[in-house]
């Protein structure tokens, strides 16, 4: 028997290229999706007899990874072919989920852009006409930022407190337990019943009249939950080896979780109150039920007297009032004022996240 010796000595990547098999070359994925939109477009009009933009569009994306999968099938095997078909599908899934965003973004900013200007942001709607151009939504930013300053003031603190709770002492126990099941069962509450519950209560148990802070105490059930589930599980990512080391050195349990579980944890739990806050402050039906409207500029969300509603404006509202008096025409200046303050509503929602991610940037734990 004659054996062959090698020629020479292999690279790991000539093995790993033996070991890979045989690979599409790079111009095959550019060619298929050549070849899956002639494959869509010949579909679209096949079926419909004219091209439709979002069939054409679905049918491409289809033809496309039936291609590829035959191809990368035939050529570099199973193995290769369901690594391509998963990684497809991942990005066809991110892509779906980026579609509807961007298309709100635009569609939001196209319709609201042309009126968002100086005036705009620093008038109310006081002594305005709201079947005429003019007008400004200030009263409304001023009201959205204090009840949602509000919320925040009551939500954070007993939600970052609740989690430490579940994570750090009593997640097992029968009383953790309980508090953990009622959190998932608040996760789900519609904002209406929020609401009610806060009229009910606030309103008609206590008989205070609509304000500000009614609207805020809503919210923070909203808020709370959210809170808490995202800064449970950011706690529950801190290495046990941190708290290990710090109860080594002698440090109590308090200390521990303050000085380094909380900092450590800090940029997570920043994300989750930012998602908190970026759900009530799009929330419109508690704040229709115990704020009301107001077209005047109102700094003073309190009230507390059972005989004066002291209502105050929020972009929310001021968006469904709006819309209402457009009466779904999109050319009255109602409808401007509305797709301008949500944009603006959008823009004061992003700022924030941007901000608190700079915060959570400088203030985090350094190694």
């Amino acid at each position: 028997m004659t054996v062959t010796a090698p020629t020479g000595p292999r690279s790991d990547l000539d093995i790993k290229d033996a070991l890979r098999g045989q690979k599409l070359p790079s111009w095959a994925l550019p060619v298929l999706a050549l070849v899956a939109f002639g494959l869509g477009a010949a579909a679209v009009f096949g079926l419909y007899g004219e091209f439709r933009i979002a069939n054409f569009l679905v049918l491409t994306g289809l033809s496309y990874v039936a291609v590829q999968t035959v191809t990368s099938f035939s050529v570099e095997g199973r193995r290769q072919a369901a690594d391509r078909l998963c990684t497809t599908l991942v990005y066809g899934a991110f892509v779906l989920a980026v579609i509807p965003l961007v298309l709100i973004l635009w569609y939001t900013i196209q319709r609201g852009a042309a009126i968002v200007d100086m005036g705009f942001l620093t008038h109310s709607m006081f002594l305005i006409n709201p079947d005429e151009v003019g007008g400004g939504i200030y009263h409304a930013i001023v009201g959205t930022l204090t009840q949602t300053a509000i919320t925040a003031a009551i939500a954070v603190p007993l939600g970052i407190l609740t989690a430490i709770y579940l994570v750090e002492y009593g997640g097992r126990t029968r009383f953790g337990r309980t508090v953990s099941f009622f959190v998932d069962v608040m996760t789900g509450v519609p904002s209406i019943v929020a609401g009610l519950f806060i009229y009910a209560f606030w309103l008609i148990a206590l008989g205070f009249q609509k304000s500000g802070l009614a609207g805020s105490l809503s919210l923070a059930i909203l808020m709370l939950p959210v809170v808490i589930r995202s800064t449970e599980e950011m706690l529950k990512l801190v290495p046990a080896d941190l708290r290990e080391a710090a109860y080594a050195l002698g440090v109590p349990k308090w200390r521990t979780v303050l000085k380094v579980v909380l900092p450590t944890a800090l940029p997570g739990i920043v994300t989750g109150v930012m998602l908190g806050v970026a759900r009530v402050m799009g929330e419109t039906a508690p704040l229709i039920l115990l704020v009301g409207i107001n077209q005047k500029i109102n700094f003073n969300p309190f009230s507390f007297s059972a005989e004066t509603s002291n209502p105050q404006a929020s972009l929310p509202t001021f968006i469904y009032e709006q819309f209402q008096i457009a009466a779904g025409n999109p050319d009255h200046p109602a409808a401007a004022r509305a797709w301008g303050a949500a944009l603006v509503l959008i823009a004061i929602i992003m700022l924030l996240n941007l901000t608190a991610r700079l915060i959570a940037r400088f203030t985090r734990a350094r190694g």
